[in-house]
Formats: structure tokens, sequence, C-alpha cells
């Protein structure tokens, strides 16, 4: 998919405190205000809270996201409703989101202020994609999609309940509301979905009808004579989702692997309602690569916006919410930024890269040697990228936060040998054929053992590969002030220590510490940034972990694919692969896990619940 860059909504203020879009001549809200035409056009046009009660999910989305009065709205009617539902799924796609400054300023003296803080602190760098908010400690869930709604809306996957169809007017932004928009909202509509409106137009009523939708005028609030109501009743079969579970398929899991991937899918899993078992072949997690003393996490920048430079740029700010939410304490960590040296381009093109693509500063910027230099506290020898919202965290702590979420229960010494499909889903044999775990659900995030286990159980391999990494650490007093990676990385520690890293090598098993490996991490940190290790080996220390992953470095993440398919059955687009019922994979992500993990934990648990 081509994604295209955000350019944030321009809005006029008026004395009063309403806001006009200058790019559609058109107000945000009508005259009764916009938290009045939340509840009266889209929460009762969709008879909500009513048809929430006592649901553990209910999905509603919403095209065009504005100053964020009607999800702030829904999210006060769920908190102030006794049966409201264990979680509120809420998408919204917006081509031009607010600034923060706008969206504090909408905000101001609203009666929902804590509410509306929260959504400030959360607001994302305005970068085109995916960026899901966990609020209320995951009962509201939040997914912003940013992009023109022509091009995200296919690629999203989701069931709605509600549809709350809120563009700028048809005659001013016609692109929102085509029919093969409504055509898409249809698509993913559960049975007997709602959809509200405060436009009647005849073009919205026609494709509603063509979609399968059944409307009504009602009347309207503050001098709007009437407002739309529609519900989902298709004269046609609805096609039920390759990849969605049952409802009444029971919410157990086992995740095998109890590193970064296993611990952030177990995790999402329980948030999701699933009663989760990890199992792990050593007696504690994160015994692997997830056991080093910390690591880095950042986003990407690429000359085409393609499916790296997404995937990461997706996950890093995930990623970067998920490290500042937890206890310094028991997750040491810093999400402060990181800096990463630019060795091929100069930094006119550097910049002309962001100017292109619209990436804000508070995403990325592009600095001097010389202004590299004053952030990092020491001299750099060339351009860098700024990553504001990049950072380190100790990994092993992260997995233990993940797996202490209630709802998961880690089973340590439990090599899984084999796997068996059987009528309840998929068994975890150990080698003398003895069942260890089985649930509906397995997510095999064991690294390179996931080929062990796949071809024991018919399917090819992957190309997976292994490299042994080796990380250098000395404890001195040292200038450098925040992560710096290019040729390897310099991590100073909060206890005045610095991480260095890390080696390269294939083939290698040998799993202790060696001075000669670490000699190259000091040489590379030399180059990096300037600074000399202790001379003196007995102040070294490290350790030792392996790498996992594809040659072409994106993650195998999500449903796996199937040993057999149908004849006739396409197979030119990955989306079109058959899948295997109930087992999942979370694996592969190399050296960026830490970066990986929290969001492709999420996508897992997703597509499963």
């Amino acid at each position: 998919m081509r994604t295209e860059p955000i350019v944030p909504a321009r809005i006029a203020w008026a004395d009063d405190g309403s806001a006009h879009s200058i790019d559609f001549g058109d107000p945000y809200q009508g005259h009764a205000g916009p938290a009045a035409q939340a509840r009266h056009v889209f929460l009762a046009g969709n008879s909500l809270p009513a048809r929430w009660a006592g649901r553990s999910d209910f999905s509603i989305a919403e095209t065009g996201f504005g100053l964020g009065h009607n999800f702030i709205a829904t999210w006060k009617a769920w908190r102030d409703d006794p049966q409201r539902p264990t979680r509120l799924h809420y998408v919204a796609v917006d081509a031009h989101p607010p600034a923060l400054s706008d969206l504090k300023r909408a905000h101001g003296d609203a009666a929902t202020g804590d509410l509306a803080a929260q959504l400030f602190a959360a607001w994302p760098p305005l970068v085109p994609g995916l960026h899901r908010f966990d609020f209320d400690g995951g009962g509201v869930q939040l997914l912003l999609a940013l992009g023109d709604v022509r091009r995200l809306l296919p690629e999203l996957v989701f069931s709605a309940d509600a549809f709350y169809l809120d563009g700028f007017s048809p005659a001013r932004n016609a692109a929102m509301w085509e029919p093969r928009v409504i055509k898409a909202l249809a698509r993913r509509a559960r049975p007997g979905a709602t959809a509200a409106t405060w436009s009647v137009a005849g073009n919205l009523r026609r494709a509603l009808t063509t979609a399968g939708f059944e409307w009504q005028r009602e009347p309207g609030i503050a001098g709007k004579r009437e407002v739309l109501r529609a519900r989902f009743a298709p004269h046609w079969a609805q096609p039920k989702a390759a990849a969605q579970v049952d409802d009444s398929s029971p919410r157990r899991a086992v995740v095998v692997g109890a590193g970064l991937a296993g611990a952030c899918t177990a995790a999402a899993l329980a948030r999701q309602g699933f009663e989760v078992q990890m199992l792990d072949a050593q007696a504690e997690p994160a015994q692997g690569s997830s056991g080093n003393p910390a690591g880095l996490f950042h986003a990407t920048v690429h000359g085409e916006d393609g499916i790296h430079a997404r995937l990461f740029r997706a996950a890093a700010l995930h990623a970067a919410r998920c490290i500042a939410a937890s206890d310094g304490a028991r997750v040491p960590h810093a999400v402060q930024g990181l800096l990463r040296l630019e060795q091929q381009l100069d930094l006119a093109a550097m910049r002309a890269l962001i100017e292109r693509q619209c990436l804000p500063a508070d995403f990325v910027q592009a600095l001097s040697a010389a202004d590299a230099s004053l952030r990092a506290g020491l001299t750099l020898p060339s351009p860098a990228w700024f990553y504001a919202q990049g950072g380190w965290v100790a990994p092993a702590a992260l997995v233990r936060q993940q797996l202490g979420q209630p709802g998961v229960r880690f089973v340590g010494q439990a090599r899984v040998a084999e796997l068996r499909r059987d009528d309840g889903g998929w068994a975890c044999l150990d080698a003398q054929g003895h069942v260890i775990a089985s649930a509906p659900q397995l997510v095999l995030a064991c690294a390179d053992q996931v080929n062990t286990l796949l071809q024991g159980a018919g399917w090819p391999a992957f190309p997976l590969q292994r490299q042994r990494g080796q990380v250098s650490q000395f404890s001195e007093a040292l200038a450098l002030r925040m992560p710096v990676s290019g040729d390897g990385y310099a991590l100073p520690l909060p206890d005045g220590g610095l991480l260095c890293g890390a080696t390269r090598g294939g083939d290698d098993e040998d799993p202790q510490p060696r001075d000669e490996d670490h000699r190259a991490n000091f040489t590379r940190l030399q180059r990096l940034c300037g600074l000399q290790a202790p001379a003196d080996p007995a102040r070294w220390s490290g350790r030792v972990g392996w790498r996992v992953g594809p040659p072409d470095r994106l993650p195998l993440a999500g449903p796996m694919f199937a040993r057999q398919r149908q004849a006739g059955q396409r197979l030119d687009q990955a989306r079109l692969l058959p899948r295997e019922p109930g087992l999942h994979l979370a694996c592969g992500f190399g050296a960026r896990g830490i970066t990986l993990a929290p969001l492709l934990g999420e996508a897992v648990a997703a597509v499963i619940a």
C-alpha cells in the first residue's frame, strides 16, 4: 500500500471558540456544539449506550476523527454506563488530523477535561499509518488510522457494530462519501450493525442502500432539520473473515517462547480476555537475547516509504508508548531520544527527504554533526537522524512486566518437542510424547525452534538465519547523554556505565563472551563516537545471544499458512494464502525485537481475538 504524507488540518478559530476548516470551507460542528451533536447524532443515532449493554466487546468505526469530540463523548458514555462492554474498540480514519495545539484548543473548556488530557498525552506524531492507544486499562482501545480513507479502509481488518459517518460536507469533501467508501464500511459491518450521520444527501442515501443498509430520516438538532440513521440488513449472505475466531471458541491460548515476542503476545492476548499459558524450555523467562542488559528501539526513514519504513515507524512509536508507561523502578528505560548516524546522505539530502515526506519534528529531525554532538554530549563524526521518541529499555525487565499481566501463567522447564492438532485445537508434547499444554490457539514465539516444530508437523522450514551477537559493557563516568547508533551502538546506562555492540557471527555456537569480540565492539565504539573502553580486560563484561530472522529482515507474525490448499486457490498475494486454524507465529524479529515485539504482539492477538 502506497502512503502519502500527512498534512495536518488547517483550522481557523472564531471568537466564540468554534473551529472552521480552511481547506474544506466547512465547520467542525453544528450550532448545537460538538458534545450535543455527538450525543444526538452519533450515540443516539446508533442506539447507544443501550446496544452495547452486557457485551464483552463492542466496536465503532468513524470516518473523520476531526477534533475528537465524538470519540471523547463515546468514551464518557462508556465510563458512565454500569452495563458497558468490557472492551470498547474505536477505529477512526482521518487524512488531515489536527495538530496537538489545535486539539488542546478544541477541548480547553470541556467538561470531559480528564479524558481530553489523556488524549493529548497520547496524541502521536502526525505520520501516516496506524496508531493504537489503550485508555482506562485497555477498556477503551483507539486505533487511529492516518491517511486517505479510500486507500486505508480496504486494508483495515475489523468488524464494526456501529459507524459514525462524520466527514466534512459531501459537497466539499466528496472523497469521504464515495460509494466505494460506503461499500468498504459495509464489508466490515457485523450483522445488525448501525450507522449514523448528520448528512441526508441523496448520493449518500443511495450509496447506503446499494451497500446493504436500510436508512431512515430522524429529527435533527439546533437548526439541523434532519439526520440519518441506518441499519445493515443486506439481502445477501455475509462471508466470515478467514482469520476471525468463532465467538463461541474458548478464550484460551498457549504461547511457546518466553522472550520479548512471546511475552508481548501473551500480555496482549490476556488484555483481550484470554487465559494464556506461557511455555519455555528455560526455568526463567528472557534467557535468550531478551536477557541483554539493555537494548535500543527507534524508527527508520527511507527514501521510499516502503514496508520496512512503515513497519518500523509504527512499531517504534507503539514501543515508545508501551515503554514510557512502564514503572521505571521495575523496568529501567529512557524514552528521551536517540541519534542514528547517517553515512551516505549529506545534511541537505536528509532534510529534503524529511520535507518530501512531511515528517514532523516530534518524530524525526536531521541534525548536523555539530548539532548532533551537542545533543550527545561528545563529538560525533557525521550528521545524524534524531528520533525524538527513540530510546532504550532493559528487555528482561520488560518481559517480566508483560508476563505479570493478569491472565498469563508462566511454565518454565517445559521444552516442546512436538505439535499435534486435536479436536480442541493444538497440543504441545514433550520428548516422551506427553501433552504439556493444549488450547484452541497456539502461538510459536520460540526463535529458530519454530522450524523444528513446524517441520515435525509437516511444514517446510522458513529461511531463518541465526547470528551470534556479543554485547560489551564497562563502568566508567562518561559524557554520553543519549544512545547513539550507526555501525554499532553506544548506550549510556543509568548507573554511569556503557553498553555497546553487537558483533555479528554466523555458525558460531559459543555462549561465552570473548575478549576478541569485546575489542571488536570497542573499535566500533571509538569510530562511532570517540569513546574508549578501559584498557584492563578485567573491567570488561558482556553477554552472548543469538539473533534469528529471515533474510529480508521482515518478521514472521500472524496466522500460519495451511499445509494444503484448495484447487484453484490464488497465491499471488500473502493475504490470500489459506491459513491453519488456531496456529500463529511471532518470531523472526532479528536484531529489532524491542522495537517490533510490543506492536506485533498486539497484532497477533488482534487476529486471534
